[in-house]
């Protein structure tokens, strides 16, 4: 059995697979508070599936971006859990999550979130044979995105409606921009994505992997005296 954690941003997300398919699931809005909430429900929800940290045998994680504090939790947890239990750790852009629930349509698929700053972060992921990244991870705008679309193109993830508004001027036909509900994420695509590459094999080291951060959290500068 698997364990996948989502703590990427306010909206989190758990669930426990086996194989990559969805035994049980947990998501709530967590705000600020992933830090008093995600072992508890942890708990809560091997509880609820009759089990226990030891019948784990792989933890997938979200790894970003996202934000800082949700991040730094959802990944410190999953790393404690894969060293206690010496069990595989793979870890799945929050981003490429978001998009794989809309793979079906074999269209160029862009998840995007809020950046701050008046940017955002992107990327482009398809299925053509097979599943795969069009464009990494990157930090851009809402009009340099724009410039770079030639066909129709799904839009998902957690958009502020500002920038949906931008889009669907912009692009028009070109943007498909599903519901808010549809665009949620849910563990059980971030499961799906985790087993697919423990089973081929690829897996992430429990004491290097880090967080994606597209932009250095400002605790980490050094002010300039």
């Amino acid at each position: 059995m698997e364990l996948a954690i989502d703590t990427s941003t306010d909206f989190c997300s758990i669930g426990l697979s086996c194989e990559g398919e969805t035994l049980a699931e947990m998501a709530w809005h967590s705000g600020q508070n992933h830090t008093v909430e995600l072992a508890p429900n942890i708990t809560r929800l091997l509880n609820q599936a009759k089990s226990s940290p030891q019948s784990l045998d792989a933890i997938f994680v979200a790894k970003g971006p996202g934000s800082f504090n949700g991040l730094r939790v959802g990944i410190s947890t999953a790393k404690g859990l894969a060293f206690a239990l010496d069990i595989p750790l793979v870890g799945i852009s929050t981003l490429e999550v978001e998009a794989y629930p809309f793979a079906f349509a074999k269209l160029p698929i862009c998840p995007i979130h809020n950046a701050g700053r008046g940017e955002i972060a992107a990327a482009v992921y398809q299925l053509k044979d097979t599943w795969r990244c069009l464009t990494s991870e990157h930090i851009t705008t809402t009009d340099a995105l724009c410039r770079q679309i030639k066909q129709k193109t799904v839009f998902c993830g957690e958009i502020p409606p500002s920038i949906i508004e931008e889009l669907k001027k912009c692009l028009a036909g070109y943007a498909i921009i599903p519901n808010a509900a549809a665009r949620l994420r849910h563990a059980s695509y971030l499961a799906a994505l985790g087993w697919q590459r423990l089973d081929g094999g690829q897996l992430d080291d429990a004491a290097s992997l880090q967080p994606l951060y597209l932009r250095q959290p400002p605790i980490t500068q050094r002010k300039v005296k």
